[in-house]
């Protein structure tokens, strides 16, 4: 039986999934033992220690979160490694890594779809996840001309109110608002609304906050909650398991990259507001928002605001960037992504949730709009989000 240390904290939504991956082709494939090597044996006996108790233990791989300048000790140990990347990623074994700067793009259309032109990113200093996402948000937002803000700060959890605290309440409070902002993970979005209750600074009135991992707990202690990018951290987990398989087979050689992939949003009340200026508008693009999964009629709306359907039409393009008809059919073909990836039931019933009302042409519509037809992306994401 192969046994298979783990050196990676599990206190974070992240990493327990990434470990329900991981333990999941352990019992198809295996079974596997597996150890995790408590933290404090680091602070007693050093990473030496560690590779000699994994070298006493005849481990036969590990999947470790490992500093890059201690890499050299583990390579002695001459057995598969698989690293979760953190400062950087490693040149030397597979990374267990993520397609971040997709990430930062997504998060940053998320909020130009919603007519924001103001925008910030909260980063954690020194860490390649940070850092890329940061750059994916920024090269998007600049192809629009939205004004970019950003600050980074080394992990605050349990720190005593200091400089860096101080730093960040003043840059939350010199944004200029409305703002779209995208936290690196949903530890630092929750940051970011615990010190806008203390300024009273409203979300998502004045700053509309969004993280990723979608990390329950964390996301719902927040108030209001905080909307989050959802990644497919379990096939991650899953893939590092047949990774190392093939890693101790002896039918792998080279170092090889698992990247977890982003997949949907879990929104929540941190992110329910556009940024739009005229009123009218604002009142009818709420209605649709609220309404879009049942029977819509465009003539109704000039009943809701005192503009004619011509004028109305007019002015919703010039808020919004598109047609009334396409805002409707995007917000329906969104909620289908969602329920394709969040349950099982048939494609016909998800249809008519959605609020359609003709399902033949649901595959055609939503492959231009998804790049998929709902069979392909829902295979795609088969057992990432449930």
């Amino acid at each position: 039986m192969k046994k298979i240390l783990i050196l990676i904290d599990y206190s974070s939504e992240f990493s327990r999934r990434l470990l329900r991956g991981l333990i999941q082709y352990s019992k198809e494939h295996g079974p596997w033992i597996f150890y995790r090597l408590p933290a404090y044996y680091k602070t007693l006996y050093g990473k030496e220690g560690i590779v000699e108790w994994a070298r006493e233990w005849k481990a036969d791989a590990i999947i470790a979160r490992w500093d890059h300048e201690g890499t050299n000790i583990l390579a002695t140990l001459n057995i598969p490694i698989v690293l979760q990347n953190y400062r950087e990623r490693s040149p030397y074994f597979s990374n267990l890594t993520g397609d971040y700067f997709g990430t930062g793009q997504m998060a940053a259309n998320f909020f130009i779809k919603r007519r924001y032109r103001n925008f910030a990113f909260y980063g954690n200093k020194n860490v390649v996840w940070s850092r890329e996402r940061a750059e994916g948000f920024r090269t998007q937002i600049e192809k629009t001309g939205g004004n970019y803000h950003y600050f980074e700060s080394d992990n605050l959890d349990g720190e005593e109110w200091g400089t860096s605290h101080i730093q960040l309440d003043e840059w939350l409070l010199s944004l200029p608002k409305p703002v779209g902002l995208f936290a690196c993970d949903d530890d630092f979005a929750l940051r970011i609304s615990q010190i806008c209750k203390i300024n009273n600074i409203k979300i998502p009135e004045e700053i509309s906050l969004l993280g990723v991992d979608n990390d329950e707990l964390i996301c719902n202690l927040s108030d209001p909650p905080i909307s989050s990018i959802v990644t497919d951290v379990d096939r991650g987990g899953y893939e590092a398991g047949r990774l190392i398989d093939r890693l101790m087979k002896g039918e792998r050689k080279e170092p090889f990259n698992i990247v977890i992939e982003p997949t949907r949003f879990e929104l929540r009340k941190s992110t329910e507001k556009f940024d739009i200026a005229n009123e009218h508008i604002s009142k009818v693009v709420n209605y649709i928002e609220d309404n879009f999964t049942s029977d819509i009629n465009i003539e109704a709306f000039s009943e809701m605001v005192p503009l004619s359907r011509r004028n109305l039409e007019v002015k919703f393009k010039e808020e919004m960037g598109t047609s009334i008809y396409q805002f409707i059919l995007s917000c329906r073909i969104d909620y289908f992504a969602h329920l394709l990836l969040t349950t099982d039931r048939t494609l016909f019933d998800l249809a008519l949730e959605s609020g359609f009302n003709d399902c033949k042409n649901i595959s055609r519509i939503f492959k231009k709009i998804k790049g998929y037809t709902p069979v392909e992306y829902r295979k795609k994401h088969d057992g990432q989000c449930q």
